[in-house]
């Protein structure tokens, strides 16, 4: 794939943003296996029947965080959260689910060799809703922190003056602003449907990334990212590479 064939013009572009959890690092899956315990615990407390499987979580909120995520799922049992035991829920999350992707992340030449090429050309950031402390473990372990200076991370979570999630666009207006860009300065990477309706939201060219989707899953994935928005969709870090080729 190239930026002819899509009809899209690097030119201009000065900056990539890219989302983290499944663009950077395949941290989807472990994410919500540590995360499912937490989860059906402060479940069982609004009322749930049964617990849920990792992959059901996953699909019912892929892309956004927990915050987002325990409030729609409180507002399914018909329950206002106070914010005391939001913040409880929230912490512990975190807490969980950074400890144990600092287990099982590793670094991914597949995706730190591209990046060092793509960061000679581009500024990059990360874009992401999960936590601040979340993002920088897994920079860390999987050897891109050095790509993604301590100014160029922007979270959902932590970065605005209140709390969001993708697919709001407010993480992504914000990263904008800060950065001192404007959207057509930018190409966001995205792996989730909200993530993708969140950049395209703030006005930003998105690419959608299924390489770290399981490959069952990859051409409804592929399909919905378009629907969502991105201009084109690829399965490895070496296809951003190319479309974003200046010849």
């Amino acid at each position: 794939m190239t930026a002819r064939s899509t009809g899209f013009d690097p030119a201009g572009v000065t900056t990539l943003l890219c989302d983290a959890d499944g663009t950077l690092f395949p941290s989807e899956e472990p994410a919500y296996a540590a995360s499912a315990d937490v989860t059906n615990r402060f479940l069982a407390e609004l009322g749930a029947e049964r617990p849920y499987s990792p992959a059901e979580l996953q699909s019912m909120t892929n892309g956004k965080n927990f915050r987002a995520a325990a409030q729609e799922l409180a507002r399914g049992y018909g329950r206002d959260l106070a914010a005391g035991d939001l913040e409880h829920w929230v912490a512990e999350e975190k807490d969980v689910v950074t400890a144990h992707l600092r287990t099982v992340l590793r670094e991914d030449p597949a995706v730190r060799d591209p990046l060092a090429r793509l960061a000679e050309g581009f500024a990059l950031a990360a874009v992401t809703s999960s936590a601040s402390s979340r993002l920088d473990a897994c920079l860390d372990v999987t050897g891109l922190a050095g790509f993604f200076g301590a100014g160029r991370r922007y979270s959902a979570e932590d970065s605005l003056p209140e709390p969001t999630s993708k697919p709001d666009p407010a993480v992504y207006v914000h990263a904008l602003k800060d950065l001192g860009i404007t959207p057509d300065e930018a190409v966001a990477v995205e792996d989730s449907i909200n993530g993708a309706l969140s950049a395209v939201a703030a006005g930003v060219r998105t690419i959608g990334t299924v390489q770290f989707v399981p490959e069952q899953e990859r051409q409804a994935r592929t399909e919905a990212l378009r629907e969502a928005g991105a201009f084109a969709v690829v399965s490895s870090w070496e296809e951003v590479e190319q479309l974003l080729a200046r010849t």
